[in-house]
């Protein structure tokens, strides 16, 4: 019995994992074309995020008017995300948010596709540091040096850019604050969760409502305004076409993340993260017809590898606690 549950456990979390795969790259691809395409050529990246914020917080309004009115048909829980107690739960989630997508946009303005990996891939440092920061984990040494050999990869990876005259220094810093961003709101996902009683569509709603007030003064930081006033392609009917899907690519992957962490942990969240930004990687230099120099891709390998080693040994800690489990029940029965 208890073997049946993993094992239909563990095929829930593939097919999760795998649609995680398929839109995070569709929607890097898409948000790329986006924020650097000629054909669009819109020098504002927090804008293009606030308005798939605004898509993501219409599609859930919808929804919710649809389940009132078609409950057999339709399911979607009630919540308000503009009253004080729900503000007061989600608002510290939704600012990781925020500061999430906008940094991720940022990095990959400024980086190509391929770099996007590297720059992002300090994601599991992050998460050894904060779980032990935040939740008191103990890291084993095996992982630490994992880490350490992340580390490294991800200096060759800069190196590399730099030497072939595309390195970014914009771009990088805004890697980096996405790996950490992204690791905090992986932790802090869980714990914000029961409090809207696991709703996933809820805390999707919720994050993308709040967030279209956070980054009002953002985007007037960066001094957008005056930039989208003088934007002469509004009119046009493929610009809104292309925000349109970014923003329905967007809701799709601000629900499918916060689902990977339901059902895994923001560990496998990030390793997952990292394994597929290797295929992206691959996908990218193909696509772009990118030429790129040996001692490039022994980063990626580098960083791949040691990733792929912290989570076997922390699968093991994970198989050992679940043969203790499974001993105690065994010896309650």
């Amino acid at each position: 019995m208890l073997e049946d549950g993993l094992l239909s456990k563990y095929i829930k979390i593939i097919i999760v994992v795998s649609a995680y795969w398929v839109i995070s790259i569709v929607t890097v691809f898409v948000n790329k074309s986006l924020l650097s395409s000629k054909k669009i050529n819109l020098d504002a990246p927090l804008f293009v995020t606030w308005f798939q914020c605004i898509v993501s917080v219409i599609i859930c309004f919808c929804m919710s008017k649809l389940a009132k009115w078609f409950p057999k048909a339709i399911s979607f829980p009630r919540g308000n995300p503009y009253t004080i107690e729900n503000i007061k739960k989600v608002l510290p989630l939704s600012i990781l948010f925020t500061l999430m997508i906008a940094s991720n946009n940022l990095c990959l303005k400024y980086v190509d596709v391929g770099f996007y990996y590297i720059g992002r891939s300090l994601t599991t440092v992050f998460n050894v540091i904060f779980t032990y920061l935040i939740i008191g984990q103990v890291t084993s040494i095996g992982c630490i040096i994992c880490c350490g050999v992340i580390v490294g990869g991800f200096w060759m990876g800069v190196d590399q850019e730099y030497v072939a005259g595309s390195f970014s220094m914009a771009g990088t810093f805004y890697g980096v604050l996405g790996s950490l961003t992204v690791c905090l709101y992986s932790i802090v996902t869980k714990r914000v969760l029961p409090l809207v009683n696991d709703e996933i569509w809820l805390l999707s709603y919720y994050n993308n409502a709040y967030s279209i007030f956070l980054f009002v003064p953002l985007m007037l930081i960066n001094d957008e305004y005056n930039t989208i006033r003088n934007f002469d392609k509004l009119n046009e009917l493929y610009f809104w076409f292309a925000m349109i899907i970014g923003g329905i690519c967007g809701f799709a992957i601000g629900f499918i993340t916060t689902l990977q962490i339901q059902v895994t942990s923001p560990l496998t969240h990030n390793i997952s993260g990292t394994a597929k930004a290797c295929a992206q990687t691959v996908l990218a230099t193909y696509w772009f017809n990118e030429s790129k120099q040996l001692l490039w891709w022994i980063s990626n390998f580098i960083i791949l590898s040691a990733s792929a080693t912290y989570a076997r040994l922390k699968q093991l800690d994970m198989d050992k606690s679940y043969r203790k489990e499974k001993s105690l029940l065994e010896q309650k029965t």
